[in-house]
């Protein structure tokens, strides 16, 4: 078998582009709220939509498909981000919105499940480890790129015209898919519980609340990062962008350095990590007036998160490496989960309690995350064996 790099890239754009859309409201969160006449924290519960049904999709999706051959599953999940960016483009209400991006939560989630397999199938056994890193180092470059761009282009477009870009490349990419896609069976299917079972092993709910703990936290910052910027640090468009590209590149930064922090200390990384994030917040709740402390604090809080998505990644395929696949779902699911929960919860501190009040709560949450993996979870590079049979 001969690997089919032009499928991969495919694949590759595509989930990049899923994950550009999800974050885009964060980078227009201002210009979105003014326009549909709601408050910003409203605007932020796209992001928490789109976590819920990313949640059921990433459960349901391979159930729900069957048999069917996932070259036109693929072709479909492409085809609904087409129509989930150009109705968010065109909506004229904020039900509208909203509609739109339940759309793209089904997309997303059902594409970043099967994504793996798909990939697999598309490579020779000796270049799978290069094909999976290709498919999900877009989702990092998409992490770095989305709320600055959007931001940036905003600017100049408006918001509108920032989905419709995204969905004129969606229609790139869905053309590309369609000549360049070969037929894929479907795998054996397995129940969409089959991943809850996981947690029946040892550390793994502990595992599993640190996770949620901790990209919550993240998420209930960085969704509402701009109006901090706006009002607090007091920034124009230009600087908010200046500001989002430097967490972009320092993230990236993080990201491509992880290895050897992971390498040194795997639960040092994942525990420290999410403190020094608590720290980082807590400094721009106190110092977050000025400008050069604010700039430093989010390239230092850009950086430390670029260490956790791989760290966690790393965790699962060292302690459960028996039952990846399942395991990898469930990291899914409890990543979008605490995706909404750390939307809705940014959303309505930012409405009642002003652009501090996110911070306030991702404080709480990054110090949980911290302090469940030094007191609950062992040495993990350790492999985490099945339970007893009862």
């Amino acid at each position: 078998m001969q690997t089919n790099w032009n499928a991969i890239f495919s694949i590759a754009i595509a989930v990049a582009l899923l994950v550009t859309v999800e974050f885009l409201p964060a980078g227009l969160l201002t210009p979105i709220s003014e326009e549909l006449a709601i408050s910003p924290g409203v605007a932020g519960q796209t992001l928490t939509i789109t976590a819920i049904f990313a949640v059921i999709s990433s459960l349901f999706a391979s159930s729900v498909a069957g048999r069917v051959d996932r070259r036109y599953v693929v072709l479909c999940f492409t085809f609904l981000l087409i129509l989930s960016t150009a109705m968010t483009a065109l909506s004229s209400s904020f039900a509208m919105v909203i509609a739109a991006r339940v759309l793209l939560g089904l997309a997303l989630g059902g594409f970043w499940a099967m994504s793996a397999y798909i990939t697999m199938k598309l490579a020779a056994p000796e270049d799978i480890p290069k094909a999976l890193s290709i498919v999900f180092g877009g989702v990092s470059v998409a992490l770095v790129l989305a709320t600055p761009a959007g931001s940036f282009l905003g600017a100049i477009v408006g918001w509108r015209g920032v989905f419709l870009i995204a969905a004129g490349l969606g229609a790139v990419c869905i053309v590309w898919q369609w000549f360049v896609i070969p037929a894929i069976p479907a795998q054996q299917q397995q129940s969409a519980l089959a991943a809850l079972l996981v947690f029946k092993r040892a550390q793994v709910p502990a595992a599993m609340l640190a996770i949620f703990a901790v990209f919550a936290g993240q998420i209930g910052f960085f969704t509402y990062i701009r109006p901090f910027l706006e009002s607090v640090v007091q920034l124009d468009v230009n600087g908010i962008s200046l500001m989002l590209l430097l967490f972009g590149i320092a993230n990236f930064a993080g990201t491509s350095l992880s290895s050897r922090f992971l390498q040194r200390s795997l639960k040092t990384t994942l525990a420290y990590s999410p403190l020094v994030l608590a720290l980082c917040a807590l400094m721009l709740v106190v110092g977050g007036h000025n400008h050069i402390l604010a700039g430093l604090v989010i390239v230092i809080w850009g950086f430390t998160f670029g260490l956790v998505p791989v760290g966690w990644s790393t965790w699962v395929t060292r302690s459960l490496s028996d039952d990846a696949e399942s395991a990898g779902g469930l990291q899914v699911a409890v990543i979008q989960i605490a995706n909404a929960s750390g939307a809705a919860v940014g959303g309505l501190l930012l409405d009642f309690s002003g652009p501090k009040g996110p911070l306030e709560a991702s404080i709480l949450f990054l110090i949980i995350a911290g302090l469940t993996v030094l007191i609950r979870l062992g040495h993990s590079s350790a492999k985490i064996t099945q339970p007893a049979s009862e």
